[in-house]
């Protein structure tokens, strides 16, 4: 097909050009200004539509997308590791395969709404380990999404569980190497649930798949001072010893982390992702952006994908706290998260130029005064926002066209997910 007449928006380095797109086969094959419709391609007229490329989340949990609403812990969580064992902790252990699907196809759903178009995903399901990689496969899939995944692997059910999320991370992995949709990646809950030879096989696959780790990294002090206190080192030099740093490795929130720690971690070349809402809801405290590298992205942690909201609340969090740049760090964040992909996949997403892979989302937005590159990151964040979306393509597919999901009946699923939800909570209450 053929797109006409849009305005190209990429916010770092920022850009704001008329062009037109040419899409075949997935790709973005030509872009320019007065491209001729060929014969047999379908021209469509963007006037009046911004694209962007399509958002990245670069850490979620789409297992949390039937929490919301439940009910809260009878005696409320006085601290993170309560919150863990109280809800979060309580939720994974509940889940099986109807509520795996259903979670991650909510997810996928949403987030295509809000103009995200590939996932990361760190999941937890302790009595359905085997093939549950395979299970968000599926519903993302249905959806139209991408997405890199993992199994959190963790100590704390024992060692067969342990074993069986090794495997569910080295079998995913394996099986979708040369996915263009799909990639995996091993996946770690944090250093103070695992012990130092489950370290040490995560590294082992990290190395052999050349797959990174996707692990939960200094969110709560708590994590920082066990791992001191139970193996007499700090988190990242831990990390370090079972060779986990790598320029694939994904770290979650690093908000107790030293500078001296984040110049190792910049080293490597591994990625910090900063979570905003969830680091403020779990007032774990705030990570220092200042020392975050380029290497740096946005995550939602389990929040909806809606990364227009994560980044204006990530911004404004960093302009209370350490106000030193006009439009500090953030909006940077959300597009390097586009190179973080461009790793995995071997191919460069997130440019919108020849090349790229079609990903992207239109909105309807109205600039009530002039835009520019200069300016765009105010835009982004003070007038832009989700609802705006009104197209969005994957893969050179619309998978929401004019507000309406393509090929998928969202209200039906919502209200098969809702009767899903509710046996999830009823076994939660078991637990």
């Amino acid at each position: 097909m053929l797109l006409k007449n849009a305005t190209i928006l990429i916010l770092s380095p920022e850009c704001v050009e008329q062009a037109d797109l040419r899409v075949h086969n997935g790709d973005i094959v030509a872009r320019g200004k007065n491209l001729h419709p060929r014969t047999g391609e379908e021209t469509i007229d963007l006037s009046g539509l911004f694209v962007m490329p399509g958002m990245i989340n670069a850490h979620t949990h789409l297992y949390s997308a039937l929490a919301r609403g439940m009910s809260s812990p009878k005696t409320p969580a006085k601290n993170f590791i309560q919150i863990l064992k109280k809800i979060w902790w309580k939720l994974d252990e509940s889940m099986d395969e109807e509520s795996i699907y259903y979670s991650a196809l909510v997810g996928s759903i949403e987030a295509l709404k809000y103009g995200t178009t590939t996932l990361i995903d760190h999941h937890a399901s302790p009595n359905h380990i085997k093939d549950s990689l395979d299970v968000i496969k599926k519903a993302m899939s249905t959806a139209g999404m991408r997405g890199i995944l993992c199994y959190e692997t963790t100590d704390r059910g024992g060692r067969r569980r342990r074993n069986e999320g090794l495997c569910e991370n080295e079998r995913f992995i394996s099986d979708n190497a040369g996915n263009p949709h799909f990639r995996g990646t091993a996946g770690a809950h944090a250093s103070f649930t695992l012990n130092g030879d489950t370290m040490d096989a995560l590294g082992e696959i990290s190395k052999r798949y050349n797959c990174g780790v996707h692990v939960h990294l200094a969110e709560d002090k708590t994590d920082v001072a066990d791992t001191v206190t139970m193996h007499g080192v700090g988190v990242v030099r831990r990390l370090q010893k079972s060779d986990i740093l790598s320029p694939k490795s994904i770290l979650a929130h690093g908000v107790h982390l030293t500078k001296s720690q984040v110049a190792v971690i910049k080293k490597s070349g591994a990625w910090l992702v900063h979570n905003p809402r969830s680091n403020m809801n779990n007032a774990v405290g705030y990570a220092p952006l200042r020392w975050f590298g380029g290497n740096s992205a946005i995550g939602t942690d389990g929040f909806p994908s809606d990364m227009f909201e994560e980044t204006k609340i990530g911004f404004f969090r960093n302009q209370e706290s350490d106000h030193r740049r006009p439009f500090g760090r953030v909006p940077e964040m959300l597009q390097a998260g586009q190179r973080l992909v461009s790793i995995f996949f071997g191919r460069e997403f997130g440019t919108l130029e020849a090349g790229s892979p079609a990903d992207l989302v239109a909105l309807k937005y109205s600039p009530p005064t002039p835009l520019s590159d200069t300016n765009l990151p105010g835009h982004f964040l003070f007038g832009m926002n989700s609802g705006m979306v009104t197209h969005t393509m994957v893969n050179g597919e619309w998978r929401m066209w004019d507000r309406e999901l393509v090929g998928v009946n969202e209200e039906k699923i919502m209200n098969e997910a809702s009767v899903v939800a509710r046996r999830l909570w009823k076994r939660m209450n078991k637990n």
